[in-house]
């Protein structure tokens, strides 16, 4: 997670699970010394439905295995594949148009059943998200709950996006607090490619550097 020092505005890279779910830990600013508190964001319960009720989570997580399901028959070992979950048919069209120039291997979710569906079967690199994909609240977003109850060594290699309507593209503190790797306004989406590879980028460094650190420490 990156936080910034309400005093002289430096940027701090706390690596995931550093600080346990819903407990606070005041850190010092390395340049000023300011105190600075943080929260991790508390673990939430699966639905145990749709907003339907039907379901939904047990019913794929615990379902028979179906390989008609997959969503790719085969992937070159170096190949990157994507997930959009978006339902303007305008925004989509322009995130497939990048994500192909990008050279990700693509699909496109219908609804929440879906896309949960496809990543039961595929692990992708990067998911693409409506806060109101296939929900009238953005704040129920069934893809992100689900996405926020993975295990760890899982969920930090997708790089998660967040198209929004409400929060500023790269806002960092808010994207801390949706549990996704990056905020994109759908104000910004012509400048989708811009974006994404200078946040990917970012992400992948800030990673190199925590894996190699858990290495010398024997945690991996």
């Amino acid at each position: 997670m990156e936080i910034t020092c309400e005093n002289c505005q430096s940027k701090l890279n706390i690596p995931d699970g550093k600080i346990p779910p819903g407990k606070t830990a005041v850190l010092t600013c390395p340049k000023c010394k300011n105190k600075i508190s943080v929260t991790a964001r508390p673990e939430s319960p699966a639905p145990e439905t749709d907003e339907n009720g039907g379901g939904i989570y047990s019913e794929i997580i615990s379902g028979d295995y179906d390989a008609s399901e997959k969503p790719f028959d085969f992937i070159e070992e170096e190949g990157k594949t994507a997930l959009i979950c978006e339902s303007d048919p305008s925004v989509k069209k322009v995130l497939a148009e990048t994500l192909n120039l990008m050279e990700y291997h693509t699909k496109e979710a219908e609804n929440v059943r879906d896309a949960l569906t496809k990543m039961r079967y595929h692990n992708f690199n990067l998911v693409m998200v409506n806060e109101t994909f296939d929900s009238p609240n953005p704040d129920l977003n069934g893809i992100l709950a689900y996405l926020e109850r993975m295990p760890m060594s899982t969920r930090r290699d997708i790089f998660v996006v967040l198209i929004s309507s409400r929060f500023r593209t790269m806002d960092n503190m808010m994207a801390f607090n949706k549990s996704v790797n990056l905020i994109l306004n759908v104000t910004n989406i012509g400048d989708t490619e811009k974006i994404l590879k200078r946040s990917i980028t970012e992400n992948d460094l800030f990673y190199r550097v925590y894996k190699e650190t858990m290495r010398e420490m024997g945690r991996i």
